[in-house]
């Protein structure tokens, strides 16, 4: 079995039950790897991009525990440490580990984008939140003309929702 699907399996294992949560992260996986393959990361940059998009919110159990709530600073939060457990069980090593950490702790942080891997991460799971989240048109233009960069991104966000 592939590292991604490994991640996927302990992922499946951790959310068992909540079906919604597993559908969303498989389907921003989807996406990234997509979008990653599309924009040519390889390697690491890739490797890492899919673990992140897998765990991304892994921190959501913990947080609806403490704070009863899914809100995305409790997730940057509470997120990187149950990440970081799951990947070390799994064998993956630190520098993987250490960034995909770094990334799930900024994955909801649209302003200070850095690197290919955070980009394609936040575009993946907007693609996403836009259609589990019903947002309204203006808002899907407002986050594609602050957010969006990639060639990738940007086509998949306008044939998805026309903006």
């Amino acid at each position: 079995m592939n590292e991604a699907a490994r991640i996927i399996d302990a992922m499946i294992a951790y959310y068992e039950g909540d079906a919604r949560r597993i559908g969303h992260f498989l389907k921003v996986y989807g996406f990234a790897k997509a979008i990653g393959e599309a924009e040519r990361l390889s390697g690491d940059a890739l490797r890492i991009l899919e673990a992140a998009a897998i765990t991304h919110d892994i921190g959501i159990k913990n947080s609806e525990l403490k704070y009863n709530s899914s809100a995305g600073g409790y997730q940057e939060l509470e997120g990187p440490p149950e990440a970081r457990k799951l990947l070390e069980a799994l064998g993956i090593e630190e520098r993987i580990i250490s960034r995909v950490c770094w990334l799930i702790a900024h994955h909801h942080t649209y302003g200070d984008i850095r690197g290919d891997d955070h980009q394609i991460l936040v575009e993946a799971d907007f693609l996403v939140n836009a259609d589990e989240d019903n947002l309204p048109p203006a808002a899907i233009g407002s986050v594609r003309r602050k957010v969006f960069k990639t060639r990738t991104g940007l086509l998949y966000l306008n044939r998805l929702y026309g903006v």
